[in-house]
């Protein structure tokens, strides 16, 4: 016999498993308030932005040994910033030589020197992990008036993940595309995105081994700027170091400093930006310098 539909304990049921489902179902895009702040980052859980009242950035100024790669991504994304055509960019190479740091300055960079009529330009962080969401993300960027650069760090996927081609979509594929008001940054250790063995894994063991990797290979091509970082010199690394130096006003004997900041790279068996930061907080550390 059908249970009563209207009895009190059908009812507390249905009510129960309405909750249910609601809590399942996926929230709605919050629209976002885009005066809150000049940088924001993607909380994929909640399809929401979250204003980052102080960016962690280091100045342009003082990112040394990369002038080259420094002003392309800088003239790239000032025709951006103007309106005009402009590259998604793929920043990759070696660790700690200012990737990520790059594209924070050029971002401040650029509003600094902004017209008072002109809008300021906007700087999204979507982690590694929330690729897949990265369509709803373009959704409600699309409409908006500002201009925005979406930047992921440290891009890179392993064999059995999929979520690349939600980003290939996005870039170029989809039927939407990217917005016009939006250009993708993302830095990676690695050229195309993926280990080197995982693709000639895939290219010994498929049956047409040029297809298989095309098609995740495919994705670097999606950036049109590929900007290459590479491991910098002695004369570099120290260039690093006094720019700091100078910068901080650290009094200390400069031969010293300059010992110390060799050996502090040797110990770690790498020079690079990311080294000579560290040794600079370790030097001010010790003389008692507040940075």
């Amino acid at each position: 016999m059908p249970a009563n539909l209207n009895s009190p304990e059908s009812l507390a049921l249905l009510t129960r498993i309405a909750d249910a489902l609601e809590h399942l179902a996926p929230s709605g895009t919050a629209q976002a308030d885009f005066t809150q702040a000049d940088a924001f980052v993607w909380q994929a859980a909640g399809r929401r932005l979250s204003p980052v009242p102080k960016v962690n950035r280091v100045e342009m100024s003082l990112l040394r040994g990369i002038d080259r790669v420094r002003d392309q991504l800088a003239e790239n994304t000032q025709r951006f910033a103007r309106g005009l055509p402009a590259n998604n960019a793929l920043l990759w190479g070696a660790r700690g030589m200012g990737k990520s740091s790059l594209v924070k300055a050029v971002h401040a960079e650029i509003n600094h020197t902004k017209t008072a009529d002109a809008l300021p330009l906007k700087l999204i962080e979507i982690h590694r992990e929330d690729i897949e969401t990265l369509p709803d993300l373009m959704s409600l960027l699309r409409p908006d008036p500002h201009r925005f650069i979406v930047f992921c760090d440290d891009l890179s996927f392993d064999a059995d993940d999929t979520s690349y081609k939600s980003l290939k979509a996005v870039l170029e594929g989809g039927i939407e595309g990217r917005p016009d008001n939006v250009i993708f940054y993302a830095t990676s250790n690695r050229r195309h995105l993926l280990p080197r063995d995982m693709m000639e894994n895939e290219r010994s063991t498929a049956i047409n081994p040029g297809e298989a990797v095309e098609e995740k290979v495919s994705l670097s091509d999606r950036f049109g700027l590929w900007l290459g970082f590479h491991k910098c010199s002695q004369d570099e690394y120290l260039d690093m170091v006094f720019a700091y130096v100078d910068h901080l006003g650290l009094q200390a004997d400069r031969n010293a400093v300059r010992a110390e900041a060799l050996e502090w790279a040797t110990t770690r068996g790498a020079r690079s930006g990311r080294t000579a930061w560290q040794f600079i907080q370790d030097l001010a550390g010790r003389l008692g310098k507040a940075i």
